[in-house]
């Protein structure tokens, strides 16, 4: 390994080491700081599922049983964290390829709402009214098909434009986050889409213990682990930090540096993709409003995961703790009171500390490389 290759591992080794720190920190603060709450009590009945616990009152009516818990250390609030996270790590994923590669994708969000909205088509038209359970299977293959290729499709549409008319990715996924969005919105006309098929549902909504979804976290750590093999174990991660350090130098050294950015952007659609197709089944809805905003979380999750706006460094681990630590913001949020309406402001402002922090780090880098 390069000596430069030796210094960003060492980088991200110790910036994942510093989120999880932050994590722990976040964690300990909403704990301490959050208060307590009563809460409806839940046990398991004799066929495995959750009901609530009731009790005799003076009159002989049932009265239901609260329990007080922390408003953060609570396993509702754990397993809330670990669904809401799940969705915006998919797609800090495949926001870390671009940015990894020196690029940006401010289309995520409307590639998310439009694979939303035409799956919920599909989904639609297979829903459980009136459909046996063999057209009901075929439904649910086409939609997780539409919903996938959809995002996939819209990421190449992305690259190849930005390759083919040599233009900024900023402009170009500028331009086709409105497209996009406008698609939706016309196909739609402003309204929501439901009615899937119950089997789709009942799979995306599966639960354990006090309300864990499974299936969107199984997801996450798989989307996670394939990036961070690609990304580090593979010819083909290495030249996607080969471009995003120095693209000159990878042109000359043989590097197809058109196809790796095309790459980047094929994953980014796929993985919003992958985050529609698990929201629609669980919200059970999807409508043209879907995924607003979600460009600014998810690529502050992928900034404040390591992964530098001038390219070349980023890790997979990286995106999915920042997602989390973005999330534990808005939580924490909610949990201390504070106006929802800042919650933009405040998750803004962690974007901008992390980049400073990025240019910073660059900076003693660089006068290490000199010394050296």
């Amino acid at each position: 390994m390069t000596r430069t290759g030796l210094l960003n591992s060492r980088y991200l080794r110790l910036q994942e080491g510093g989120l999880l720190l932050v994590i722990l920190i976040l964690g300990l603060s909403l704990t301490i700081f959050g208060g307590k709450v009563d809460r409806p009590k839940f046990e398991l009945n004799s066929a495995g599922e959750r009901q609530r616990v009731f009790t005799t009152g003076a009159d002989g009516e049932k009265v239901p049983v609260f329990e007080s818990c922390n408003k953060f250390l609570n396993a509702q609030t754990m397993a809330q964290l670990a669904k809401d996270t799940s969705f915006i790590a998919i797609m800090a994923v495949g926001a870390t390829f671009i940015i990894i590669s020196g690029n940006i994708d401010l289309s995520v969000g409307a590639i998310y709402a439009l694979a939303s909205v035409l799956s919920a088509l599909v989904f639609h038209r297979f829903g459980p009214d009136g459909v046996s359970s063999a057209q009901s299977a075929v439904g649910i293959f086409l939609g997780v098909v539409t919903c996938i290729g959809v995002g996939t499709l819209a990421g190449i549409a992305n690259g190849a434009m930005m390759i083919g008319l040599k233009v900024h990715p900023f402009i170009i996924t500028l331009g086709t986050m409105a497209i996009f969005r406008g698609i939706a919105f016309v196909i739609t006309q402003g309204q929501s889409i439901g009615n899937f098929p119950a089997g789709f549902r009942d799979l995306i909504r599966y639960e354990t213990g006090e309300g864990l979804s499974l299936v969107p976290l199984l997801i996450m750590i798989i989307v996670a682990i394939f990036g961070g093999v690609y990304l580090t174990r593979t010819a083909a991660g290495r030249r996607i930090y080969a471009v995003g350090g120095n693209e000159v130098a990878s042109r000359f050294s043989g590097i197809r540096v058109e196809w790796v950015k095309l790459t980047v952007f094929i994953f980014s659609g796929l993985t919003a993709g992958i985050a529609a197709l698990l929201s629609i089944g669980y919200y059970g809805a999807a409508t043209s409003g879907d995924g607003q905003g979600y460009e600014l979380n998810v690529i502050a999750a992928a900034v404040v995961g390591g992964a530098s706006l001038s390219g070349g460094k980023g890790s997979a681990l990286g995106a999915v703790l920042g997602a989390l630590v973005i999330q534990m913001i808005s939580t924490g949020i909610v949990i201390l009171g504070i106006n929802q309406n800042y919650s933009q402001i405040i998750i803004g402002a962690v974007v901008i500390l992390a980049v400073v922090l990025d240019q910073v780090n660059n900076w003693l880098s660089r006068r290490r490389l000199l010394k050296g």
